[in-house]
């Protein structure tokens, strides 16, 4: 089950986008020499991105997923969410 609108899904693919060009500079700054802490610094900005987007996608499963199936009574959500969660904060 999908809970992601296609309003937050528009706005999830531009932010991928984003983070993929960002990426493919980050390339490019290694490729020409950068200095090693504007590559790193690009590195934590990309992070950051990532971050942003992963909690933008676990927003959509709790407010959308994971309360259908607490309506449905479905207990076993709660021991998954638990789980992605401890996944996604490493």
């Amino acid at each position: 089950m999908n809970s992601i609108s296609e309003e937050v899904e528009q706005n999830l693919l531009v932010r991928l986008n984003r983070i993929e060009g960002q990426i493919r500079g980050i390339k490019k700054m290694i490729k020409s020499e950068k200095y090693c802490v504007d590559i790193l610094t690009q590195i934590v900005a990309v992070r950051g991105a990532l971050k942003k987007t992963g909690l933008k996608v676990l927003q959509e499963h709790i407010n959308g997923c994971v309360q259908s199936s607490l309506q449905n009574e479905d207990k076993e959500i709660i021991d998954e969410l638990s789980d992605v969660i401890n996944r996604f904060i490493d």
